[in-house]
């Protein structure tokens, strides 16, 4: 499954509803996470949600699907909770409850494209203060429904997505056999925010390695490593590639595992081997981990991911496993401890972050390819360089956003084709067949 681009994805024209609940105060406030603090203090406004889109094989009810919606809804905690701003500018966090409400058609204006008519609902409903943040949608054609569940990025990641359509799905009986099981409460994330704060103090040495790494970066956190252009937010150019087929993906995993490291250590490496021979310095970057430290968060919804910090100056596989492990420490603390009094992650300008998600592995799993299912990004105007992996039964996929300019391009875009040529390269070689990168396009 790809990581694509509001913009991007192939949607049919058809007929565009979304459906309303009903919301009902309950004066109830709940714990706010550091990143859920982080991100809604920002405000409303256009690309703070995440999606994921997929495709029915036959029609299904309307109703039918808004009642298999309200029972994700009522499982999952944070679906059932709203930010509003504060008097003190600080966000609060209130539980609320959802009730049945109705279908409303949206518009898809003449000359206007559909992914822009989508777009406009998903930037208005899912914006970090609405009430709730998070709405379904579906595009509905003469054969099937293809349908579009989204949220604000502060009550979503993206391994939860795959949680909410799993559970969207069993809801609607058609999973399973067809029988639809009652969906139990999940774990509430709201107790996973209580119990992040009654964790232990960080050691001092996560304390140390945070400070240095951030010292090595200017003092703020790690920033992509050749210009971008004005430290300014631009138009954003976002880039979907399938680094990787089937045979190349399975070969380079392979002989990854054979010399004793993970896939991801063996693309870290290659990360960090072009760092050095385009930028001649370490390959710094945010790194995000996952918090699901216990099993009983696997089948929950929430922000479940915070941000860490990778260094690899050694691009040996070894090494490279070492640092990741390094990172996943690092992260490993609630970074409101971890950052100092201030509570505030020191960002600037060109700041660089990578994700990985190997879908492979997830304890969630769903037949993504028979519903030509695919998560979607928000567009944004960024100011620096965000690069997402993912892996699946398909092969490798990368996608990455970074501001529109010409050093953005010529930089980025240089150090995207060289990653893409050192990883075909070294698949080839594991598979034993002479490297052929025209098909690549670079």
């Amino acid at each position: 499954m790809r990581l694509t681009h509001v913009a991007h994805l192939n949607l049919p024209f058809g007929r565009l509803r979304g459906y309303d609940v009903a919301v009902e105060p309950t004066g109830v406030h709940l714990p706010i996470s550091f990143d859920q603090r982080r991100h809604v203090k920002e405000g409303d406004r256009p690309g703070s949600w995440m999606a994921l889109c997929f495709t029915l094989s036959k029609p299904v009810d309307s109703e039918l699907l808004a009642a298999a919606w309200l029972e994700v809804i009522n499982r999952h905690g944070t679906l059932r909770s709203v930010f509003s701003p504060g008097a003190d500018g600080e966000p609060i966090l209130e539980e609320v409850k959802i009730s049945p409400g109705g279908w409303v058609d949206h518009p898809i204006a003449t000359g206007q494209l559909v992914n822009d008519a989508l777009r406009k609902v998903l930037d208005q409903a899912c914006s970090p203060y609405n009430s709730p943040s998070h709405r379904l949608c579906v595009l509905e054609t003469v054969l099937r429904p293809t349908v579009i569940i989204a949220a604000d990025h502060s009550h979503t990641d993206m391994w939860s997505m795959l949680v909410m359509l799993r559970d969207l799905l069993v809801a609607l009986g058609v999973s399973d056999g067809g029988v639809t099981p009652q969906l139990m409460d999940a774990a509430d994330f709201a107790d996973h925010t209580r119990a992040l704060d009654e964790r232990s103090p960080a050691p001092g040495g996560v304390h140390k390695r945070w400070a240095d790494i951030l010292a090595s970066s200017g003092g703020v956190m790690p920033r992509f490593p050749l210009p971008l252009g004005a430290p300014v937010p631009h138009a954003e150019r976002v880039e979907v590639r399938d680094v990787l087929g089937i045979t190349d993906s399975a070969a380079f995993s392979a002989r990854a595992k054979a010399n004793g490291v993970s896939t991801l250590s063996a693309v870290v490496s290659a990360m960090t081997e072009v760092t050095r021979d385009l930028a001649d310095m370490p390959l710094r970057a945010v790194f995000p981990v996952h918090s699901r430290y216990e099993k009983n968060w696997y089948d929950s919804v929430g922000w479940f991911i915070t941000n860490s910090v990778l260094e690899s100056a050694d691009p040996d596989p070894k090494a490279c496993a070492v640092a990741i492990k390094e990172a996943v420490w690092l992260g490993s603390w609630p970074l409101r401890e971890v950052l100092g009094p201030s509570g505030v992650m020191p960002e600037a300008p060109g700041t660089f972050a990578i994700s990985w998600l190997d879908l492979r592995r997830l304890p969630v799993q769903v037949d993504t390819a028979s519903l030509q299912a695919q998560y979607v990004g928000a567009g944004i105007n960024p100011d620096g360089v965000m690069l997402w992996f993912m892996l699946d039964d398909s092969g490798l996929h990368l996608r990455c956003r970074y501001p529109d300019t010409q050093e953005a391009r010529a930089n980025v875009g240089g150090w995207l084709d060289a990653l893409m040529l050192k990883l075909y390269s070294q698949a080839r070689d594991a598979v034993g067949v002479p490297g052929d990168c025209s098909a690549l396009g670079v």
